[in-house]
């Protein structure tokens, strides 16, 4: 799609983009938004616009592109489960008197500008495991 140098007009092509995005075949479904919805791709030839399918045939028709749909959703979960399985890291595990370094993510801080400030603070010892994810720690008196 061609939107020229100072991009000022390209909402005009808005709809279009959209029209193709919606008929175009989606990995995880293997079909078009529109047919999945409507049972049906878009006509473009104006004489077969005006033709009606009947009403019991195309309920059939949405009843199994539906059922088609979710089967191809639940291969397409499966397959991304799969995928972060392989890439989901387990939880390291640390003991009492490791040193660990602490996120100040939601820790206020005496800087003006959170920008500036250090994002990890540390190292500090670890006193006792709380839970798999959790530990108390020995931090400095203030």
């Amino acid at each position: 799609m061609y939107v020229h140098y100072h991009q000022d007009y390209w909402n005009t092509w808005l709809p279009l983009a959209e029209f193709a995005y919606n008929n175009s075949d989606h990995n995880s479904t293997k079909q078009s938004l529109v047919f999945t919805v409507y049972g049906r791709d878009p006509k473009f030839d104006s004489a077969k616009i005006t033709q009606d399918t009947p009403a019991g045939k195309l309920s059939k028709k949405i009843q199994s592109v539906q059922q088609d749909v979710k089967r191809e959703l639940e291969v397409a979960i499966n397959r991304f489960k799969s995928y972060v399985d392989k890439i989901r890291a387990s939880p390291h595990v640390f003991n009492p008197g490791d040193m660990v370094w602490l996120s100040s993510k939601n820790i206020k801080s005496t800087k003006p500008t959170k920008k500036l400030s250090e994002r990890w603070l540390g190292p500090f010892s670890i006193l006792k495991k709380v839970s798999t994810n959790a530990y108390h720690l020995r931090l400095p008196s203030q």
